[in-house]
Formats: C-alpha cells, sequence, structure tokens
C-alpha cells in the first residue's frame, strides 16, 4: 500500500513536470548586437593589393540596405564594383572590382549605415574595408562640418571631394573629372574622409543629385575652401558652405498657352526683359511665375499669324517665331487669401490672374460692421497681377467687400461678375510684439529677416546703422531671426560663384527662446558669431 502511494505521487510529479515544460518560451533579450566582421578575404588593409574580388565575412546573417545611397569609394571607381548579395540574407559580401586599380593608392570602401543584421535590423555603422595596391596604407585625414548658405537646415547625402592639386589640376576638372578622394556628410553636419596621402587639395562638397562626383549647376549645390589646403597641415576645421550658383541668363523658346499669351523659360538673371513683336506694334505686358523660372507674355490686337519676338535683357538679344494657333480664351478670375480674418500687418491684397487695366472705384463698396462706408485707396503692383485695397484697420470690426459687374478690367477686355469678400479683424492683445537688439554686428548694412518655423519671411529690415529692430502685431507661434550680411550694398541676399571664388553673403540664424506670444512684448537680444 505504502509502495503504491508512493509510485502515484511520483507519477504525478513527472507530469506536473512535463506540463511546465509545455509552456511558451520567453525568448530572451532582444539582440541589439550589430553584426560583426569576422574575417575578409584578402584580409583588411591588404597591401599589394592584385585581387579582383573581395569576401567579407560576418558572425551572423547580414543584409544591405539602400546600397547605392550609402556607399562611397574612395578614389571614385571609374566602373563600380558588383557587390552582392542584394536582398537576401548572406554571411559574406562579395565585391567584384571591374576597374583598372590606380598603382600606390591606398582605397576605401564605405558602406556607410547600409550593413544590418537580417532579424533585428542592427546597424554596422561607418563599415569599411581599406586596402592598398601600394606597400603601405595611407593613414591621414582631413576633416570637417557642413553649413547651408541661406537655411538654417542643411541637405543630408553630401559627397565632399578632394582634388589633387599636381600639374593637370585646374578649377574646370570639378565640371568634368571625378576627385581623387571622396567622403560623405551621410545624414550629418560632420564630414571626415581618411585614408588619405599627404599633399596639396582642392577642397570641394556637392549636394549631388546625379551621384557622379561632377559639378553640374543646373541641379547641384557647391561649397568650397577659399584657399588651397595642405595635409597633414589643415587637417581639421574646414566649415563648407553650401550654395546654389546664379546660371548664366538662357531664355527658352516660349510655348504657346492660350490665344494671348506665351510661356517662356529662363536661368539665370531676368529681371530686364523686354519683349517686341518685329512684325507690328501690339500691346503687351510680362508677368513672372512666383518661385518660377518663368513669366507670361501677354499681348492683344496682333492682326498677322505669326509672332517674330525681339528679346533683350541686359547685353543679351535673342530673336524668336512663334506661330499662332490657340484659340482658347484666358477668362478673368479674382482671389483672394484672407482665410477668414486680417491681421494688422497684413495687406488686404486681390489676386488676378490677367493682368489689369482699370478698376472703376465708384462701382466698390466698402463697409463696417455699421455698414458705415470704409476709406480706401487702390494700389497696383508692378506687373498689375495684383492690387491692394489700402485702409485703417478698426480692432474687432466685420469688413463686406461687393465688386459690382465690370468694375475691374483686365488687359484682354475681361470684366468681372459681381464680387463678394467677407473678413474680419481681431483685438490688437491677440497679437505680441517683437523688440529685437542685435550685438556684434561688424559690418553694416545689414538685411535683418522675420521668418516663421516654417520659413515663411513675415518681415525684413534693412539697417546701415545699429538699431532696435521693431516687429509688431505678430500672430502668436515660434519665430526664428535671420540676419543677411549685405556685402555689396544691393538689398538683397546673394549668392556664391566657383569660378569667381566668391562665397556667398554670410547668413545668420537665432531661433527666438521663448514663442511670441498674444498680448506680450518681447525684448531679445541677439549676439552675432564674430566669424
Amino acid at each position: 500500500m505504502i509502495f503504491r502511494v508512493f509510485v502515484t505521487a511520483f507519477l504525478l510529479v513527472v507530469a506536473t513536470s512535463n506540463c511546465a515544460k509545455r509552456g511558451r518560451p520567453t525568448g530572451g533579450p532582444k539582440d541589439s548586437i550589430a553584426p560583426v566582421m569576422v574575417t575578409a578575404r584578402p584580409p583588411f588593409e591588404t597591401i599589394n593589393f592584385d585581387d579582383d574580388e573581395i569576401r567579407i565575412y560576418f558572425d551572423e546573417y547580414i543584409k544591405l540596405k539602400d546600397l547605392n545611397k550609402q556607399l562611397v569609394i574612395s578614389p571614385p571607381m571609374k566602373f563600380p564594383p558588383i557587390i552582392t548579395p542584394l536582398g537576401t540574407p548572406s554571411k559574406y559580401i562579395k565585391i567584384k572590382i571591374l576597374d583598372t586599380l590606380k598603382e600606390n593608392t591606398t582605397y576605401t570602401i564605405n558602406f556607410g549605415q547600409s550593413v544590418i543584421d537580417n532579424t533585428e535590423g542592427n546597424i554596422l555603422r561607418n563599415f569599411k574595408y581599406v586596402f592598398s595596391t601600394g606597400n603601405y596604407i595611407d593613414s591621414l585625414k582631413v576633416s570637417g562640418t557642413l553649413k547651408d548658405a541661406f537655411n538654417d537646415e542643411v541637405d543630408d547625402d553630401i559627397a565632399i571631394l578632394l582634388y589633387e592639386l599636381n600639374e593637370t589640376y585646374t578649377d574646370s576638372l570639378i565640371y568634368k573629372e571625378k576627385p581623387l578622394y571622396v567622403g560623405n556628410s551621410l545624414d550629418t553636419t560632420i564630414w571626415e574622409i581618411d585614408n588619405i596621402k599627404a599633399g596639396k587639395y582642392k577642397l570641394i562638397a556637392l549636394k549631388d543629385a546625379s551621384k557622379d562626383y561632377i559639378f553640374s549647376p543646373k541641379q547641384d549645390k557647391i561649397a568650397f575652401a577659399n584657399e588651397i589646403i595642405s595635409i597633414p597641415q589643415d587637417s581639421t576645421g574646414h566649415e563648407l558652405v553650401l550654395f546654389k550658383e546664379v546660371l548664366p541668363y538662357e531664355i527658352y523658346r516660349p510655348s504657346e498657352q492660350t490665344k494671348n499669351r506665351l510661356l517662356f523659360g529662363y536661368e539665370g538673371i531676368a529681371d530686364s526683359i523686354k519683349i517686341n513683336n518685329l512684325l507690328e506694334e501690339i500691346p503687351s505686358i510680362i508677368t513672372y511665375e512666383k518661385d518660377k523660372d518663368s513669366l507670361n507674355y501677354w499681348y492683344k490686337d496682333a492682326t498677322i499669324d505669326s509672332l517674330v519676338l525681339e528679346i533683350r535683357n541686359r547685353n543679351f538679344r535673342d530673336t524668336v517665331t512663334v506661330r499662332r494657333r490657340s484659340k482658347k480664351v484666358d477668362s478673368l478670375t479674382i482671389t483672394d487669401k484672407l482665410r477668414g480674418s486680417l491681421s494688422f500687418r497684413e495687406e488686404l491684397k486681390l489676386h488676378s490672374n490677367v493682368p489689369l487695366e482699370s478698376i472703376d472705384s465708384t462701382k466698390i463698396t466698402f463697409t463696417d460692421r455699421d455698414t458705415l462706408d470704409v476709406p480706401y485707396n487702390l494700389k497696383f503692383r508692378k506687373d498689375a497681377s495684383d492690387f491692394v485695397i489700402d485702409f485703417k484697420k478698426k480692432e474687432q470690426d466685420v469688413y463686406k467687400i461687393e465688386i459690382l459687374p465690370e468694375a475691374i478690367k483686365d488687359f484682354l477686355g475681361n470684366t468681372n461678375d459681381t464680387l463678394r469678400f467677407n473678413f474680419r479683424t481681431k483685438k490688437m492683445t491677440d497679437y505680441g510684439n517683437l523688440y529685437l537688439t542685435l550685438q556684434n554686428v561688424n559690418r553694416y548694412p545689414i538685411i535683418v529677416q522675420l521668418v516663421k518655423s516654417d520659413g515663411e519671411l513675415v518681415q525684413e529690415i534693412y539697417a546701415e546703422t545699429a538699431q532696435v529692430f521693431t516687429f509688431k502685431s505678430l500672430t502668436p507661434g515660434k519665430y526664428k531671426i535671420r540676419v543677411i550680411y549685405d556685402d555689396n550694398k544691393n538689398g538683397k541676399w546673394d549668392t556664391g560663384n566657383f569660378l569667381l571664388n566668391r562665397q556667398p553673403e554670410k547668413v545668420i540664424y537665432y531661433l527666438l527662446e521663448d514663442d511670441v506670444r498674444a498680448n506680450w512684448e518681447m525684448n531679445e537680444t541677439f549676439i552675432l558669431s564674430n566669424e
């Protein structure tokens, strides 16, 4: 009996033990360790390299992610190597070299952040393979930082280029030949190129749209060091300022948009363009597309089927013939951007899609909350596409504008139908004021701009002497200050030019520590960096 009880108890223990083993495993801690290179064939930092294939082995399965964006080979190869496997897990990377390598040269194949483990995606950061076709590995480096010439944020994926200063070097090389060494900023503003040899170099940075290490002014931003650098003496502290060059003036063949309008695209500075029809004298006007390098040439009363247009811009002259085919006619549309309210610093501006010729103010009714007439003045913009209704605003008022038919006549003879616009003003206490003092300004004139957090310009003040900069009736929110040193005194920011060795005019940003608040007076002091 005792034996039977003992056996029964033993079987119960075994049974409960087996049941516990069937429970869900905990799995242990999550893997957070990046892959580790185990070995390479030929070995890392091989000298007298003469192979055409490299294999790099890891301690776990890896994948290559965004290799085309991350891979940087320095010096660049004319024929890029074939790197496999792509898109499938593997414990090794195979690099098939297709190019004829330079003699006595250290090569760096930098994978950036592209090597990740297959399971958790842990990144092997800045992984690189280095070898030399000579009998030693070059070990010098150069480093620095990046900034944008006009914006307070810098583009990522900036290529850093070093051109060796030898008997074949000219500044024009950057337009047609690859550099001796390259690096990349990836997603930071800090850059470094290592495994380079001693010597003198021209230092360049490119926002390289085509990824070919060749400067294409139409699409690339560029930065450059003013002076030739010597390595190892000038190995650190290089700040490169990226800018987009103004392209040489060029105007393209126009496209016919409607019966009375041609669209011209252009490059470069086109602020003095004049267009005349050589076959007959006809009324015409030019309007520029906002934020686009294009303009509209409006004309009327043409009696012949073709236009022969003479286009002048400063010292340039072009002639183009356009055959008239379109029967489509532009109709008049008047729009506003009021969004229901008008701040005390905004103008009441109405926009026309066709240049305006006249406005009959006797057909415009402008009243306030009490239906009393509001005194106003009409002002046209330069190209007659916008007109401003200028009036003295009152707090917490409601306004109505009614524009009767045929009050507005455009350049083509179109007139408006009845137009109505309603809007209101807020209390002055709904806005804030900012009083700004600048210190450490090392030269004048300067342009001081107040900018919204999204980059929209709110107000600018041109200053030739020290002063308190006043910005009133600001909508509550975040703002930045942009200070421009207007060195050529033309009232605007000017970009740089590589061939002229001219850097862009200096821009300094200051982010206001506190938001502008309603019914609040802010006094801010901005100490400019003395660079």
